[in-house]
């Protein structure tokens, strides 16, 4: 057995990608963070006008010091410009990506074992598409482009409705809204069941911060978690530990150094207002939170241990914490899975902000 911080180490971010066939080259802005920069076409709801890129549609949206780009394929945060500065690793709105940089993860967070889950009584089998783990990934819609609803100044919201196919043979309609404001970014997405029986849903948002030149290492983080997941060698969970005396525990806020992390997270501290709260300390003395509310008690780290196969991005360029609703492999063992009746709706709320 081996923990998550081990597993899988050599694996590049296009190995994870495996529906991706081709990909253009990023344009690098700083340390290896790519220029995400709308388009001009034809017009959409609400404001703006659009044209079709490998990432969809982009709506832009501002207010005051932020800057942010949401790409329509699987609504994606494509960039966060604060004071003019990209924040995000991320990639050009021409370039498919890798990694699943910043992509909504739907109808279920990180991996099923074996593409195979039991539910309602019906054994049910979704497509393997992580081969080298027998894995099925990051749910269904990481390559679907959601439709505008509406535009704003300081808004975008974006809808996909999700319907019954093998391995997951529900209704689901899923809305997105990202707004800015003054303090950051805020994203809200809903689940609501359109079916006729119960259906079961997990989400995730894999945004990555981008690291300065001296790369994840030099980056500070506080994460608010007591407990990690350990995985065998397929990060599939095998159980719980304690984050305490571990190279997991950053409850009191670190260097990142050397640890390397794919890992998963759970009880996590809350503040006043029910959110837990990860800090990120930058190499050029920024920082940046990112917030979540009660509704996603889960959180998986990656500290981007795989080098880029098709552009100048180098191992350890950036990091992500996803905030997650439920943990890895839960659609097997059912731990968090939120069960939605027929009209059901649930909603979840995260956010980026800095802290200077």
């Amino acid at each position: 057995m081996s923990d998550s911080a081990t597993a899988g180490r050599g694996w590049s971010r296009r190995s994870a990608l495996t529906t991706l066939t081709a990909s253009t080259a990023a344009t690098a802005l700083g340390a290896g963070a790519a220029a995400a920069q709308p388009a001009p076409g034809h017009r959409g709801p609400g404001r703006g006008r659009y044209e079709q890129t490998a990432n969809g549609r982009l709506y832009e949206i501002r207010s005051g010091r932020n800057r942010v780009v949401v790409a329509g394929v699987a609504a994606t945060l494509l960039s966060w410009r604060l004071d003019g500065a990209e924040m995000l690793l991320t990639h050009a709105p021409d370039d498919p990506g890798e990694g699943y940089q910043g992509k909504t993860i739907l109808p279920w967070p990180n991996r099923i074992d074996q593409g195979s889950y039991e539910f309602g009584g019906e054994q049910l089998q979704v497509p393997i598409n992580e081969p080298s783990r027998q894995a099925a990934l990051h749910g269904l819609m990481n390559f679907v482009e959601w439709e505008p609803v509406h535009h704003g100044a300081d808004s975008v919201r974006l809808r996909y409705l999700l319907h019954p196919q093998y391995g997951y043979p529900f209704s689901v309609e899923f809305s997105i809204e990202y707004t800015v404001d003054h303090h950051g970014v805020r994203c809200t997405l809903t689940a609501e069941n359109r079916g006729s029986s119960a259906a079961p849903v997990g989400w995730a948002n894999h945004t990555y911060l981008a690291a300065g030149p001296g790369g994840t290492d030099r980056m500070r983080l506080r994460l608010p978690a007591e407990t990690y997941y350990r995985t065998d060698d397929r990060l599939i969970p095998t159980g719980t530990a304690a984050v305490s005396g571990t190279e997991y525990d950053f409850r009191e806020g670190r260097e990142i150094g050397s640890t390397e992390m794919d890992t998963a997270f759970k009880d996590l501290a809350r503040d006043e207002h029910g959110n837990a709260v990860v800090r990120f300390g930058l190499e050029d003395g920024g920082q940046v939170l990112l917030w979540m509310d009660e509704a996603y008690g889960y959180l998986q780290v990656y500290t981007d241990d795989a080098p880029s196969e098709s552009r100048e991005q180098p191992a350890r360029s950036g990091i992500t914490v996803e905030p997650n609703t439920c943990p890895p492999n839960a659609f097997v063992t059912g731990e968090a899975v939120r069960v939605l009746q027929p009209g059901e709706r649930h909603a979840a709320t995260w956010g980026l902000r800095s802290a200077n």
